[in-house]
């Protein structure tokens, strides 16, 4: 574990790297499997900076950063959902982002983003933590199971035969 890495609440400063970092997600899941997941456009960090703009200061929502010196090489965005009956849950925290640079990964911090995101979302109620990650996404699957999440539903994804039918 690296000492030098803090982890702590993000700030409207910190939503340039946000950005970086989520975007850095969208492209990953976008090449897991480019038909399920969102292509990233060329705004993609400014999009998802917005988007985690938003989700700052929401009561049911937090961002941690971890951050070695100034620079954010890390980030957890979760939440808490209410009782889902198309997801037959009951409430629930949500891990819904979790990234660590490349070059930082395999230290610990995902594992002290994790603990600060369900440490929050326990401190506020969740009887339990939810969480999905991509299917091809074998380092973050080992990463969850070794912190004892378990597997407890599989997406499935088909694409429609005939063009575009969300509209129908």
């Amino acid at each position: 574990m690296t000492p030098d890495i803090t982890i702590r609440h993000a700030e409207r400063g910190d939503l340039p790297a946000l950005g970086r970092l989520g975007a850095a997600l969208v492209r990953a899941h976008h090449r897991f499997d480019e038909l399920r997941f969102m292509a990233p456009t060329s705004d993609i960090e400014a999009g998802y900076a917005w988007f985690l703009g938003t989700q700052l200061g929401a009561a049911d929502s937090v961002i941690f950063v971890a951050a070695r010196g100034d620079a954010v090489v890390g980030y957890v965005y979760a939440g808490l959902e209410p009782t889902s009956w198309k997801e037959l849950r009951g409430p629930a925290g949500f891990i819904h982002d979790v990234l660590v640079e490349p070059d930082e990964r395999g230290q610990g911090t995902a594992k002290r983003l994790l603990a600060a995101a369900t440490a929050w979302l326990e401190g506020r109620g969740a009887p339990r933590t939810v969480l999905w990650t991509a299917e091809k996404n074998v380092g973050a699957r080992r990463l969850f199971e070794a912190l004892g999440f378990r597997a407890t539903m599989v997406e499935m994804t088909r694409e429609c035969e005939s063009g575009d039918k969300s509209s129908q």
